[in-house]
């Protein structure tokens, strides 16, 4: 009963510190609330986090859907979650996992934080950021970065409100598959690319 309590009281401090940090950053954080639960579910599934060996995540709001990769992720995976906002970069230490490793600072740095850690090419990533709201050229530095930090036949799945990032992943990783998640709000869709080359072999 205590324990739920408390996961009760950090759900609602969380809800609380993602609308503080909306409302200081709307450009940096996407919604004004965290991922459902059905989304991060949806997120999991589409991104096939299971048989991944390195996952990277890009924008990690309150942890939520931290917790949901790392749940879903094999014991030897890897998850490397990179945040640009201080305060909810802070939040993930509460997350006591040895699988995970995390990065303050802008989704380009991927490759270089890939390199600091030690971690291999990752499998899948899977990014939250506000594609939308980003300069353009800003927008296309980070999908460029993605698209070259991937192995060959790995996938790069991203959560959306607006379409804006279809149009400019097109170019680099060809056309998506998309879904819908409409248990979320707002609803947000899923777009799901795979790297040119061969197919990663699953566990």
């Amino acid at each position: 009963m205590r324990q739920k309590v408390e996961q009760l009281r950090m759900g609602i401090l969380d809800r609380i510190v993602f609308l503080q940090e909306f409302l200081k950053h709307p450009r940096q954080v996407a919604s004004i609330v965290p991922s459902s639960r059905f989304l991060e579910r949806r997120i999991v599934e589409l991104a096939d986090i299971r048989s991944a060996r390195t996952v990277v995540e890009l924008g990690t709001g309150t942890g939520g859907t931290t917790r949901a990769i790392l749940d879903a992720m094999a014991p030897d995976a890897k998850l490397l979650s990179i945040e640009i906002n201080p305060q909810l970069c802070a939040l993930l230490g509460r997350i006591r996992d040895r699988r995970l490793y995390v990065h303050c600072g802008n989704a380009y740095e991927l490759r270089n934080a890939l390199s600091s850690y030690g971690l291999a090419a990752p499998e899948t990533v899977v990014s939250g950021i506000p594609f939308s709201t980003m300069r353009r050229d800003t927008a296309q530095r980070v999908l460029e970065t993605i698209s070259a930090a991937l192995v060959p036949g790995g996938r790069f799945l991203a959560y959306q409100v607006s379409s804006q990032v279809d149009d400019l992943s097109s170019p680099l990783l060809g056309p998506a598959r998309v879904e819908i998640e409409f248990r979320n709000i707002p609803p947000v869709r899923l777009y799901r690319w795979e790297k040119c080359g061969p197919a990663v072999n699953s566990a």
